[in-house]
């Protein structure tokens, strides 16, 4: 059955919408035709694209497309309408969210998120920014059919727009997300009808998702993409997503590249992190056993208020990093052994946890040797992978053991750029609904 619609002002990001769409699970096709659709007919697609070729046509004409097609597929099974704009602002968008708006009723705002962080389009300070320039000294401000010579998104829809247009900057966005909810609420009340975001990151766009679905408007999305594909996977449930779960990260690794990328997911987002004392779960059985229950006891105390929790191994700050050929010396034992105790460690943390916080539906794991320990842990027969999230990064599902079906993304230490473990998390939510 078909929940999203899609309404595109061209072919091309019709289809890049779509394939992201697809990407992450969703039955999607692009319709070339603008007429006689039936949704009741269309049973094999959650998620339908459609392009009006309107992006070079006059504001009128664009407007009548847009309008008619909405008013086709309007529907009380339609969770989501989206206005795919074009991500360098080129077009009739001001006119085409008017033509969505008023073919849904007056109830309805449209949320504005033109971020594509993937391709360098940013907003910030209501300015437009591609690859660190503003939009108006780009190239788009040569194109022959539509040149952008502002880069002030406001002002964009302002000229074409009948309606009110609201702004949230980056500032109310950081906030948090009880904030955000009264910013949206408040700039409604104030007559807006449209609002434009601040927004730079893919954990920008999610919280502007989670604040959306909470704000108590019936909404448009108004993006290149990227907000629309947040939406998506929080309102509509594939047969591989589970909705409702929460997360578990398990670090390990002194890698600087592993501190730089816990470090930015500790700042882009909600996280609890315990540090486990590492040099303890080499002191003896009873100081092992005592902090592992220490680092449990702390995050199950936590589990209600967050969505991500973690334990990440306190050698990941130089200061608290152990060297393991003294120890090895010390013990007359092989480095090797000495890294298996800790890695059995994590190991047990991570199952412990899973068997007493039945909504983790999946962990994240840092670095290959901790990753098997988990897996030898939790008893799985193996990863039935998914996807690579990005490069020496996989998806996956235990095979039988304790967890049979709950997800898992694994990561090299040295592996990625900064916000290497984001991506990661971010494929966890969307897989699991959260």
């Amino acid at each position: 059955m078909v929940r999203s619609v899609v309404i595109a002002d061209d072919l091309t990001g019709a289809n890049a919408t779509g394939v992201m769409l697809k990407k992450m699970g969703y039955r999607t096709s692009t319709m070339m035709r603008r007429e006689d659709v039936d949704l009741d007919k269309i049973d094999h697609c959650d998620c339908l694209t459609f392009t009006t070729d309107s992006r070079g046509i006059e504001e009128s004409e664009a407007y009548d497309r847009v309008y008619k097609l909405t008013k086709m597929v309007k529907s009380d099974q339609i969770l989501l309408y989206s206005n795919r704009i074009d991500s360098t602002l080129r077009g009739n968008l001001g006119k085409e969210t008017d033509a969505m708006l008023d073919a849904l009723g007056e109830d309805y705002i449209a949320l504005v998120v033109p971020c594509a962080p993937a391709s360098g389009r940013v907003t910030i300070g209501g300015y437009m920014l591609v690859h660190g320039a503003i939009l108006s000294r780009t190239e788009v401000a040569l194109d022959p059919k539509t040149p952008i010579l502002d880069s002030r998104v406001v002002k964009i829809f302002e000229q074409q727009t009948c309606y009110k247009t609201g702004f949230i900057d980056m500032h109310e966005l950081t906030q948090g997300l009880e904030y955000l909810i009264h910013c949206i609420r408040d700039r409604v009340e104030d007559g807006a009808r449209i609002l434009v975001f601040d927004s730079i990151t893919p954990e920008d766009i999610d919280i502007i998702s989670d604040a959306a679905l909470r704000c108590g408007f019936p909404f448009i999305a108004v993006d290149p993409g990227a907000f629309t594909a947040s939406l998506t996977s929080k309102m509509i449930r594939t047969s591989d997503q589970e909705g409702g779960a929460k997360i578990l990260t398990v670090v390990g690794s002194v890698n600087p590249v592993a501190k730089v990328q816990m470090e930015t997911l500790w700042l882009s987002q909600p996280v609890y992190n315990v540090f486990a004392k590492t040099s303890r779960f080499l002191e003896g059985d009873q100081e092992k056993e005592e902090e592992i229950r220490r680092v449990i006891d702390e995050i199950t105390e936590h589990a209600d208020g967050f969505e991500i929790l973690g334990v990440t191994g306190d050698g990941i700050n130089p200061e608290h990093r152990i060297d393991l050929g003294v120890i090895s010396r010390e013990k007359k034992m092989s480095i090797d052994e000495i890294s298996e105790i800790i890695n059995e460690a994590f190991a047990e943390i991570a199952w412990r946890l899973m068997k007493a916080e039945p909504r983790f539906g999946g962990c994240y794991t840092s670095g290959g040797d901790i990753t098997a320990s988990v897996c030898r842990r939790f008893g799985a027969l193996g990863i039935q992978l998914k996807d690579e999230v990005i490069p020496l990064a996989a998806c996956g599902r235990f095979i039988n053991g304790d967890f049979p079906g709950k997800w898992i993304v694994t990561k090299g230490g040295m592996t990625g750029n900064p916000d290497g473990i984001n991506i990661c998390i971010q494929k966890l939510k969307t897989m699991l609904n959260i």
